[in-house]
């Protein structure tokens, strides 16, 4: 049997650079620990890792329980090309995520203990039991996936029995943690700035999350389409793009709403960094995206849908960012940038979350339309087997 070696190309150049590079940091930080290979400190505990790895990682996966509950609650089963290809999405960043927690805390081979050493009344213990609850029902949500290519069926049919209230079960959970990041910051009124913090934040965050990951499905949509060369449901994206609309609506007069009532319009005219960083966010977040994709004719090519998927999920980053970094700043008395081992880390979750992608794209049912009948699945794997045992004997 010849071993087949893959192609080289630019990307897997790029991708295989990072990764290693990012294993390399990795160890660095394992060995020498925190303090000497991080940034952080006791007056800034909370960097990169916690900003974006946790905070962006969690909010772009809410395509997944979003397109899910379209399908599977409201069974609007039009949009079922897209749903297994959100999940994954999600899956790959809930997995990531605990990844990038374990290099993140001071001692990861503590992370069990939250399972077992119950703490109701902080919001950090419902954040980890709702992420480790709901990673165990994107598994189950994904598992078929894998059943069909292997071709169990019985375990296919007992799945596909249960996938309702296991999808609702994931939107519960999702819910509640995707809201309760939010909470995490409701405890420190006097340390973030004004512009971000607000009694509101675990609705922010909540609403913020649900445009977000609609914008993230057309962000991955696109580029599948172009990696293995698949055709785009525009018309199903086209849709995906009005109900983003909506949500970044929502999400916008809820901040203005607050700022009314808070009354901190001069804030928004102060002259300094904290100020261009909110208006950034606004600007490419909610105004740029709402602009383009409220237009039916800028919805109905490719690049204009794109172009609006980007800015919602630019300006998603930058609010995560400003909340955990930039308006923790001002009360530090000091300014945070990540060190070269940070963000190493960090392009190598990425990076891999692409890779695994790819990889469960090329071998694995993701871009089929619809579910097959666990029968279906039996008698395709009985006839492969068959033809394995032909081709077996012919051999000898």
């Amino acid at each position: 049997m010849r071993l087949r070696i893959p192609k080289l190309t630019f990307w897997r150049v790029v991708a295989t650079a990072i990764i290693a590079t990012g294993l390399v940091a990795a160890v660095l930080r394992y060995s020498l620990g925190l303090g000497p290979t991080t940034n952080l400190s006791d007056d800034f505990p909370w960097g990169m890792w916690v900003g974006f790895d946790l905070l962006c990682g969690v909010g772009l996966a809410a395509g997944g329980f979003t397109i899910a509950a379209i399908v599977h609650v409201f069974h609007i089963r039009r949009f079922e090309p897209i749903v297994r290809p959100s999940i994954l999405t999600a899956y790959l960043g809930y997995l990531l995520v605990i990844v990038a927690l374990l290099v993140d805390l001071g001692r990861p081979w503590a992370i069990w203990h939250a399972i077992v050493m119950w703490n109701p009344n902080s919001v950090m213990f419902e954040v980890a039991w709702c992420v480790m609850l709901y990673t165990t029902v994107l598994t189950l949500e994904f598992a078929p996936v894998v059943f069909e290519k292997l071709g169990w069926a019985w375990p296919l049919k007992m799945l596909r029995g249960a996938m309702t209230p296991i999808i609702i079960l994931g939107i519960l959970l999702s819910t509640l943690h995707q809201s309760s990041l939010g909470s995490m910051y409701l405890i420190v009124p006097e340390k973030l700035y004004p512009l971000w913090y607000s009694p509101y934040l675990p609705a922010f965050f909540y609403v913020s999350a649900i445009g977000v990951g609609l914008a993230m499905t057309i962000f991955e949509s696109f580029l599948s389409s172009r990696a293995f060369r698949r055709g785009l449901e525009m018309h199903l994206l086209n849709d995906i793009g009005r109900i983003c609309v909506v949500f970044l609506a929502l999400y916008g007069t809820m901040k203005l709403l607050d700022l009314a009532y808070r009354d901190l319009w001069g804030l928004l005219l102060v002259p300094r960094a904290e100020t261009w960083f909110w208006w950034a966010e606004v600007a490419i977040g909610i105004l740029v995206p709402l602009v383009l994709l409220i237009q039916p004719r800028v919805r109905a090519k490719p690049a204009g849908l794109f172009t609006g998927a980007v800015c919602v999920v630019l300006g998603f980053v930058i609010n995560r960012l400003n909340v955990s970094i930039t308006g923790l700043e001002a009360y530090a008395g000091r300014t945070y940038f990540p060190s070269w081992i940070e963000i190493a880390v960090t392009l190598a979750v990425v990076a891999t979350g692409f890779v695994i992608f790819a990889l469960a794209a090329r071998y694995l049912p993701v871009f089929e339309h619809g579910p097959r009948d666990a029968e279906t699945v039996g008698e395709e794997t009985e006839r492969r087997w068959v033809e394995q045992l032909r081709l077996a004997s012919r051999a000898h």
